[in-house]
């Protein structure tokens, strides 16, 4: 009587076993179908990804829509803070980031990019009676800075002295307070900021003369060629039709789609 139950027990668990892993079947058949194209980005950075009335938007939003439209995939957006942006990436939280992530040697040894969407220029943000104007003055200030962007690794290599914020908004408070000297950041991204908050004593330095525009560009795993050959495609399309510089001209009010 056990070995027959046993025995039951065996074929019930078989049929189970190949019931799952038909219904697995199905639903990675399904998500292929659906062509879902998963982005990761802050959405806490504006213009590029920010909330506007709980609905996300910004211009990275818009070229991840264009583009998830030309590869004919839909767009699904994961937002995360920029320190947990390359984790999520590795775990394949995503499938992309878009999220102003400038090109660099560094990264390219372990992503893989695909065709620049932006060109970000530096500025230097500061106290609108400081007195900080090249890379050299930063040495041993006080910087508030995400310690693994491009800013944040500027500022480290030209010798400041980090404070760690997630963004923006606690970096402009630090410097608003005192507890900070200055902020690298992007011109765009100051420019909307300052718009947004016209009363706030501060001012941004342009650093052109000694930091070259950073082009910024869709980033990927290293295992993912065919997506990169895809968005490279889509990209290049949606730069020669104009949408890019029309996306460029609503959020930052110029183009910086070119270098």
């Amino acid at each position: 009587m056990k070995k027959i139950m046993f025995s039951t027990l065996i074929i019930m668990g078989s049929l189970l076993g190949l019931l799952m892993g038909a219904r697995a079947t199905v639903i990675h058949g399904d998500t292929l179908k659906k062509g879902t194209l998963t982005v990761g980005l802050e959405g806490t950075y504006a213009p590029f990804s920010y909330r506007e009335k709980g609905k996300l938007t910004g211009y990275e939003v818009d070229v991840a829509k264009v583009v998830a439209k030309k590869i004919k995939m839909k767009p699904k957006f994961v937002q995360t803070k920029w320190d947990s942006l390359l984790t999520g990436l590795d775990s394949k939280r995503y499938d992309v980031i878009l999220n102003n992530v400038g090109v660099t040697k560094e990264r390219k040894k372990r992503y893989i990019f695909a065709e620049p969407y932006l060109y970000s220029k530096t500025v230097l943000i500061q106290k609108q009676n400081g007195k900080l104007r090249t890379l050299k003055d930063i040495k041993g200030k006080k910087l508030a800075q995400s310690t693994s962007s491009n800013f944040g690794q500027m500022a480290k290599k030209n010798g400041a002295k980090i404070v760690a914020v997630p963004g923006m908004v606690e970096a402009m408070n630090l410097i608003e307070s005192g507890r900070a000297d200055a902020e690298l950041n992007d011109a765009g991204a100051f420019e909307l900021w300052h718009h947004k908050n016209p009363d706030v004593k501060v001012k941004a330095v342009k650093m052109d003369k000694e930091i070259p525009s950073v082009p910024a560009a869709p980033m990927l795993n290293k295992n993912n060629p065919k997506l990169q050959k895809q968005i490279n495609q889509a990209i290049k399309e949606l730069a020669k039709d104009g949408t890019l510089s029309h996306l460029s001209q609503k959020y930052f009010k110029t183009d910086l789609t070119k270098k």
